[in-house]
């Protein structure tokens, strides 16, 4: 077992200048929490002072219920598979298929077991089933996919949403889901059925993971990059969620702040992290660590202190209640504390069975000797029990939970109540717009798109009988591999690649079925313009047939002035190399004051970006139309920048399709511009769609509902609303899966069925030019999806090899 060479002592010094930035309220970098972990004595005392006043001053700011609070959850643990394909040296939740035989159990909980544990939870006042689960157990033992297919389930994350789902139903317990590493569409597809989900960081040390006698060793799915990509997909994806720290596994002490400091990071990103847990390591007998000390009580509550001083004040931090002698509870308060986490009356702590949890009557006490009141809460604290947040079918069992604090309802508690929808008053214009669209000014649509409540419902239907009476009840996707043009590497100088590498993906995608790869973003600055057309034919030579689909407007202007030529001359140029169509993607919102907000500056002007989109339908590639509203834009200007497109597409009749993006601050390259909101709500995204629709009928036939941006969610409600297309799949590949801009986030032809299926449509793959794919390419898809992918490919990541048993 690898052993962590003691650390250099830190002077007090430092510790006491850690702790003057602290207390005067700076905001801690790692440099600077480092220190703090080493805090002992006089300077530990001042620590636990600094961070219990954080922790107070985020209650009160919060306000309600919530001040003098230490809150729990109620729950009921389910082990649905205790097999995994990693080998962390700590864990004894873990089982080989030998040792479940010798014990006679099954693989997985058979359906009446799960329901079985979660009704004795449910009949003693748990609010949570916690499922928890070795990270996808069929890559590495053939027993777990046996089982499996046995019981007509593709994956373990097949089954444990079939198990999250008939616990919902059957108990009314929520489920919080913790399967390991998710890509971003596992994320998606598990949303509608847990309010929260989580995945421990535990360290951000690629050392205790990539090398021989590591904590990690032996383990894919504790890679720390791709743990950390989980936490930005959970983010992206609106999935309240759980994270933390392990301490004491070999770590350093700038490896702990290192990843208290991600956390941070990833939550000031997407808002998403719900509560952070510090967890403290405990040996185990039978594992390669039985020979660690556990970590010391002074390192242990000087981690939690500085952790609270790392998240602030908002955040919610917890620390096992079974983990720390109950002697010592009372130091994690003053460490600042403010959530025990999952208590459960029914089932043992199945990771730490050595470790059984306190009584609930016990802690009560224990939490108020120390002047605070114990509160049940539910799986999902209160900050995220709004709409952005929680699935639409989850919430009406939320509801039921909680009370008009968000906390778990106790008897004779005020309900929660939630907010009354508006009465309708659009209903004339609703009828004017559907029957006539010509005859509604620009007043009228940008009333439409403020509709909420009933009007937005009837406007929503109104497009959605526009768009039958445009494309049928159908839905329609293209299979397509994306491809970062700065990858790029001709000469293979820098590391990206060449013209073999690139014709390699484009071979595999056809053979994956895509019709389409679609190229954007800046070639490398040091490359000549011409650059763009030995990309393009790269391409071709992979995979003759394949549609490109290339080069946004701002990067067309680019390669025309390294070139010293005009758009036209360039785009015949990419035209003759093989380019089929152009993304209009950077239109944002045609207007030169909010494109200049939007990109410091860096945006082609509005006249420019329409002289490119003139350009291309001349020269025979059609472009996509596209929108990006959420921001800083008016209503205004929403219907003026459609009412542009309007314009062009009656002279050119170049343009798809629509593509209507909300605006995500993380994916921006200046951020969250002054004045700006941090994206828009659902029922914004409904309605410029539906507005959409209405206003282009006649038009433009096509409109898609961007599920990279929208979510999975998203984009089935605008797709009810007005939508018809769900754009690309976005293939990963094996082949260099992370060479596209959005390496991580794909889809599979199921996602594409089962909201088709919800929407009563039938599904027909397309091509670009919204020609049918034909059966070969639909076979090949649909054939694919039997292939899994492993996980690293389908985050969007170089494989790497794991080790031997």
């Amino acid at each position: 077992m690898q052993r962590t060479e003691p650390e250099t002592p830190v002077p007090v010094a430092r510790i006491r200048a850690a702790l003057a930035r602290a207390g005067g309220g700076d905001r801690l970098d790692a440099d600077t929490a480092t220190p703090l972990l080493a805090a002992r004595g006089e300077e530990l005392e001042a620590l636990l002072g600094l961070a219990s006043a954080s922790r107070d001053a985020g209650a009160a700011a919060r306000g309600g219920d919530t001040g003098r609070v230490i809150t729990y959850s109620r729950k009921v643990f389910i082990p649905l598979t205790t097999l995994c394909r990693d080998r962390c040296h700590y864990c004894t939740f873990v089982d080989t298929p030998h040792g479940l035989l010798r014990k006679g159990v099954a693989p997985f909980l058979e359906p009446e077991q799960v329901l079985a544990i979660a009704r004795e939870g449910a009949a003693t006042g748990c609010r949570e089933a916690l499922f928890t689960l070795g990270d996808r157990p069929e890559a590495r033992w053939p027993v777990a996919a046996a089982w499996l297919a046995e019981h007509g389930h593709r994956s373990t994350l097949d089954y444990l949403g079939a198990m999250a789902r008939l616990v919902q139903q059957e108990t009314g317990l929520l489920p919080h889901l913790n399967p390991g590493v998710l890509t971003w569409a596992e994320l998606q597809r598990l949303r509608p059925v847990a309010p929260s989900m989580g995945m421990m960081l535990e360290t951000t040390s690629v050392r205790l993971w990539a090398e021989r006698g590591g904590a990690h060793f032996g383990s894919p799915d504790k890679d720390p990059a791709l743990r950390l990509e989980v936490l930005e997909d959970a983010g992206r994806s609106r999935v309240p969620f759980t994270t933390g720290v392990l301490l004491g596994i070999g770590e350093t002490m700038r490896d702990a702040a290192d990843s208290l400091v991600a956390i941070r990071e990833a939550h000031e990103r997407w808002g998403h992290v719900q509560e952070t847990i510090v967890q403290n390591f405990r040996a185990k007998p039978r594992t390669a660590m039985q020979g660690v000390a556990d970590l010391a009580t002074d390192r242990y509550i000087a981690a939690v202190a500085t952790a609270r001083l790392v998240l602030g004040p908002e955040a919610h931090l917890q620390a096992p209640p079974n983990l720390t002698d109950a002697t010592e509870l009372g130091l994690l308060l003053r460490a600042g504390i403010d959530d025990w986490g999952g208590v459960s009356p029914v089932t043992p702590d199945h990771v730490n069975p050595e470790r059984p949890w306190p009584h609930l009557a016990d802690l009560a006490r224990l939490t108020a000797d120390n002047g605070f009141r114990l509160r049940q809460r539910l799986t999902t604290h209160p900050r995220w029990l709004g709409e952005e947040w929680i699935d639409p079918g989850l919430r009406a069992a939320v509801d039921a939970h909680s009370d008009a604090t968000g906390l778990a309802a106790e008897e004779g508690a005020p309900a929660r109540v939630r907010p009354s929808r508006p009465a309708p008053t659009l209903g004339a214009l609703i009828e004017r717009a559907e029957a006539d669209p010509g005859t509604a000014t620009d007043a009228d649509w940008a009333s439409l798109l403020g509709a909420g409540g009933d009007d937005l419902d009837a406007l929503a239907a109104a497009a959605d009988r526009a768009r039958a009476a445009t494309t049928g009840d159908v839905l329609t996707f293209v299979a397509n591999r994306n491809l970062d043009a700065a990858q790029w590497d001709p000469e293979h100088g820098r590391g990206g690649l060449d013209a073999d590498e690139v014709a390699l993906l484009a071979a595999e995608a056809w053979t994956a079925g895509a019709t389409e790869v679609c190229v954007q973003g800046p070639l490398h600055p040091d490359l000549p313009g011409d650059a763009a057309f030995d990309l393009v034919r790269a391409l071709k030579d992979g995979a003759p047939e394949i549609h490109i689909h290339a080069f946004r407007p701002a990067e067309v202007l680019d390669g025309a002035r390294r070139l010293g030529v005009g758009p036209a001359a360039f785009l015949a140029r990419l035209r003759d190399a093989g380019v089929g169509s152009v993304p209009g993607t950077g239109a944002r919102i045609l207007d030169d004051r909010v494109r200049a907000l939007l990109s410091d500056g860096a945006d082609p002007s509005v006249a420019d970006w329409e002289a490119v989109v003139r350009a291309a339908h001349r020269e025979g590639l059609p472009t996509t139309a596209t929108l990006v509203y959420g921001h800083v834009e008016t209503p205004r200007q929403v219907v003026a920048h459609l009412r542009r497109l309007a314009a062009i597409q009656d002279e050119t009749h170049g343009f798809s399709e629509l593509i209507a993006m909300p605006f995500v601050p993380a994916d921006s390259a200046v951020g969250l511009p002054p004045g700006s909101r941090p994206g828009p709500t659902l029922r914004e995204s409904r309605a410029v769609h539906a507005v959409a629709r209405l206003l282009l009928r006649g038009r433009l036939d096509h409109v898609q509902g961007a599920w990279p941006k929208l979510g999975l969610d998203g984009a089935r409600a605008v797709l009810g609303g007005g939508a018809d297309d769900l754009g690309g799949l976005l293939l990963p590949g094996l082949a260099h899966p992370d060479a596209g801009a959005e390496a991580g986030r794909t889809i599979t032809v199921d996602d594409v069925d089962a909201i088709a299926a919800s929407l009563g449509r039938t599904v027909v793959q397309r091509t670009t030019r919204y020609g049918r794919a034909d059966a070969e390419r639909v076979d090949a898809v649909r054939s694919a999806r039997e292939r899994a992918l492993p996980v690293a490919g389908a985050l969007g990541r170089r494989l790497l090899p794991v080790a031997a048993s």
